[in-house]
């Protein structure tokens, strides 16, 4: 039989885990697959390590690995992907908003010859509309901005990946990136399936407003040139406008209307000022990726994993 890996990174689950655990064996023990489960500690506060220690004592077919410092559920993830050893991989969120018992139709999306299953939502549960409405947004902009025109329209963390897309995706080193764009932009064959996400009943999201604007920022200058495009037609059509407003105060004062005070150019510095920081500010993420990658580090250090210490 065909062994399938299941990655969940986890960042304070120790409530939750132990309950993903007995839906996700009564799943995959009905399979006819040798299955394993590969959880990533991304250096949780609580006891989630030491809870992923008795599932592990407990079922040979899981695997925990802790990593060093917090660094992000798409770093988390990252690491179980390099980790897995099955034919196939399936990366399912630790919160039990994702429903495990979904993981039959991605395996057979997977037999029909597709080699990226996403399980693409088709409701939220327990997300507040505004919530809903600011994903969305992003989604579109990922379709229609950055171009990644496979991206379900409201998005999916919940997916399966074929073994060679896997070797594919572990020959990237890049950490300042969204793992769904960047495994969208790959390519190779794709399609989705639907299901409802659930709402959470145990703990609280880690993720953050912080991390949200770091992982739209991280997919925006990842895969698109549009903030730098869209400076230098900006940039064109101030400085048109400041030539034609020029001729217009130099015709006012060729006939007697020469202009009041310094009110309107010291609007127009203010304003021309604005958008030269705000310019810097947008070269200046692309930069400092650009040098963040350049160093070459580690995308993540482990320091435990199950069964012994790193």
């Amino acid at each position: 039989m065909e062994l399938i890996s299941v990655v969940t990174p986890a960042y304070n689950e120790m409530k939750n885990l132990p309950l993903l655990y007995e839906r996700l064996q009564i799943v995959l023990d009905a399979l006819p697959y040798h299955w394993e489960w590969v959880i990533i500690d991304d250096h949780s506060a609580d006891d989630t390590f030491a809870v992923i220690n008795r599932l592990a004592a407990l079922d040979c077919r899981v695997r925990g690995i802790r990593l060093a410092r917090n660094s992000g559920s798409h770093i988390a993830l990252t690491c179980g992907l390099h980790a897995a050893r099955g034919k196939c991989a399936i990366a399912l969120a630790s919160d039990l908003q994702d429903p495990p018992e979904t993981i039959p139709l991605l395996l057979h999306e997977w037999h029909s010859g597709n080699q990226v299953v996403w399980a693409a939502r088709s409701q939220r549960l327990g997300e507040s509309a505004q919530r809903q409405r600011t994903s969305n947004f992003y989604y579109w902009l990922m379709r229609h901005v950055v171009g990644l025109k496979q991206m379900p329209p409201m998005g999916a963390d919940f997916f399966l990946l074929d073994q060679g897309v896997l070797l594919a995706f572990r020959q990237f080193r890049e950490g300042n990136v969204s793992i769904l764009a960047l495994i969208t932009w790959m390519g190779f064959r794709q399609t989705f399936i639907t299901y409802t996400k659930q709402a959470r009943n145990h703990g609280k999201s880690g993720w953050t407003l912080k991390k949200k604007l770091k992982l739209f920022i991280d997919s925006i200058t990842g895969f698109s040139y549009f903030p730098i495009r869209f400076m230098s037609y900006l940039g064109t059509s101030v400085a048109l406008l400041g030539f034609l407003y020029a001729i217009f105060l130099i015709f006012n004062g060729l006939f007697g209307n020469p202009p009041q005070g310094w009110t309107t150019i010291l609007v127009v510095i203010l304003v021309i000022g604005g958008l030269q920081m705000l310019m810097m500010g947008v070269l200046g993420e692309y930069l400092w990726r650009a040098l963040d990658e350049s160093r070459r580090r580690p995308l993540y250090l482990i320091e435990a994993i199950t069964g012994k210490q790193q």
